[in-house]
């Protein structure tokens, strides 16, 4: 083996690392991918030889990588993050759910965390995403937001306490959250307007997002209280009814699939036995780009 097919097998062993850090990063699991091949081509272009610790010269070179898409993202963005956006899921099989390896999964964060990461501002994004997700020291993240340490840890408490503030409890165990789903599903199924207000929390908050060319009642939109999220979910229930469960990103969801075609995924989040949040995602050009989990076509 040579020097550049041994470093080749060394980055190999890092890239799912790389992949959940620029997932949680950017939200989208296409932009992900690039950005950590960006990083494969920057470490073809470094001398090996002078880089003492492999996997933590990448993961600064991706968040660096993913730093820049962001602040892009901000400069080209004329209004705010669209309240209906909802990040890219990541969809797997529920019959690979293991209770015990969920928490180990390389991209085991939920839809709502990723809604409450757009939210953050790029540089606070980075320091939160290494430094709480990953362990990265903030002497290593703070050439890359260029600041110094302490300036740096100030960015991670701010982003810590946003998304301490934003991000919903949600229900861990993946039998209650079933129990939860198979609830509003039934209900949904049967028109049963009162089983939904019932499993819905009073305040839930539905966001759908199903891209900027469609429009009308399949269009995107953001909904809050039990009521008006019931209503929704009767005038949707025919793709509830071909929909099936599936884990999206850390938890259940339904994934909606027609002549094998995506055409919904739904991720929620579940407390004290009530839904309290439901993420659509409709879009159909991004839905393109995902695989229907093996198994569920």
């Amino acid at each position: 083996m040579n020097d550049e097919e041994l470093l080749a097998e060394r980055f190999e062993e890092h890239r799912g690392h790389l992949n959940a850090v620029a997932y949680r990063m950017l939200g989208s699991s296409a932009e992900a991918e690039d950005a950590v091949q960006e990083a494969w081509l920057r470490l073809g272009r470094a001398n090996p030889g002078e880089i003492d610790n492999l996997g933590g010269w990448l993961t600064t070179v991706t968040g660096r990588i993913c730093l820049d898409l962001l602040r892009s993202r901000t400069a080209r963005r004329e209004q705010p993050m669209d309240e209906t956006f909802v990040p890219d899921p990541v969809l797997r099989p529920l019959s690979h759910a293991d209770p015990e390896q969920e928490a180990l999964h390389a991209d085991s964060v939920g839809v709502a965390m990723l809604v409450v990461l757009d939210r953050l501002e790029p540089d606070e994004r980075l320091a939160f995403v290494l430094h709480d997700m990953f362990a990265v020291p903030f002497d290593d993240i703070a050439p890359v937001v260029e600041r110094n340490a302490a300036a740096t840890r100030q960015l991670a408490s701010r982003a810590r306490r946003r998304v301490r503030d934003a991000t919903p409890p949600s229900e861990p165990d993946l039998g209650r959250q079933k129990e939860v789903l198979d609830a509003f599903m039934a209900a949904a199924r049967g028109g049963d307007f009162e089983s939904l207000v019932a499993v819905l929390h009073p305040d839930v908050v539905l966001r759908a997002d199903a891209g900027a060319l469609v429009r009308g009642v399949a269009g995107s939109r953001t909904l809050q209280g039990a009521k008006a999220v019931a209503e929704s979910a009767l005038v949707f229930a025919r793709y509830t009814a071909a929909a099936r469960t599936v884990l999206v990103n850390d938890a259940l969801g339904l994934l909606s699939v027609v002549d094998g075609r995506i055409r919904s995924v739904m991720s929620v989040t579940i407390t004290d036995g009530r839904i309290t949040g439901m993420y659509v995602l409709a879009d159909p050009e991004r839905l393109e780009r995902l695989e229907v989990p093996a198994g569920e076509a």
